[in-house]
């Protein structure tokens, strides 16, 4: 499937129902999740900078952009960019940024209206708006139809307010996002109250186990769910829990009942070979 059937068909998947798009942190989970039969991935920032070795929000631009393409070259699903909040502040720059994000090969990407300065964590209402209205320019320039979702980040970043998250919501929708997120919810009447507020445009919905089960939040109204870097956080706790083991007790337990290596070299299209 080409880019361009990729982002016609992530653009499907948000007219009616309710999908699950996890979040791989390289190529190789990304794979997985596919041949799990999942409809489309995106990226997760903080997943892919541990990845790295460094704090969430301190990849480089160039890092992410090569991240993006590489997620979008490894599986033939539509693949949705999670771009922070473009990896920049101004909204000229935030339209360079997502116009080079546009042709890396993904279906989507979203704008985040985190500041990351805690004592004023949200960018001003209409600077956000803008950014938002910059990055819906962009990706009109660049004809790819790109699906653009706008996030407002308040429950996640210290400032959980709930008509500031409809009000900033409502009015990314009307800057022209094609999907709307407020990661952090507390429950699913608040998921409802956003689903209502900026309908008909589709609203994604970060799962916790408070929120219960697909289901649960596909009564809401909600479109699409996503999990963050949930799936990366359970890979690093089998992870450090194996380790510590390893280092503190001198023993391996945490190594049985493994994935085996045949099993791994099978998924990613390798030949079978002798354990080792």
């Amino acid at each position: 499937m080409d880019t361009a059937a990729r982002i016609a068909a992530f653009h499907r998947l948000h007219e009616s129902g309710c999908f699950v798009i996890p979040n791989p942190w390289d190529p190789g989970s990304a794979r997985l999740l596919e041949r799990l039969g999942f409809p489309a991935l995106a990226t997760t920032s903080s997943g892919f900078a541990w990845s790295i070795g460094r704090a969430d929000h301190g990849a480089t631009l160039e890092e992410a952009l090569a991240h993006f393409g590489g997620i979008a070259a490894a599986v033939g699903l539509p693949v949705s960019a999670d771009f922070e909040g473009g990896l920049a502040t101004e909204p000229e720059s935030v339209a360079r940024h997502v116009a080079l994000a546009a042709a890396t090969g993904v279906a989507g990407l979203s704008i985040e209206d985190s500041s990351g300065e805690p004592s004023s964590p949200l960018f001003d209402f209409a600077l956000s708006v803008e950014r938002v209205h910059a990055a819906r320019r962009a990706i009109d320039a660049s004809g790819t139809r790109v699906l653009l979702t706008a996030r407002s980040e308040g429950f996640i970043a210290g400032a959980p307010d709930l008509a500031e998250t409809v009000r900033r919501l409502a009015a990314y929708a009307e800057a022209g996002a094609d999907c709307l997120y407020a990661p952090g919810l507390p429950g699913l009447d608040e998921v409802r109250e956003i689903v209502r507020a900026v309908a008909p445009k589709p609203v994604n919905v970060l799962a916790t186990s408070r929120l219960g089960s697909v289901a649960e939040i596909a009564a809401t109204g909600a479109r699409r769910i996503s999990v963050g870097g949930a799936l990366a956080r359970t890979a690093w706790t089998a992870f450090l829990a194996a380790a510590r083991e390893i280092a503190e007790r001198g023993t391996f337990a945490g190594l049985a009942g493994l994935v085996t290596g045949d099993a791994m070299n099978e998924v990613f299209g390798k030949p079978a070979s002798p354990a080792r």
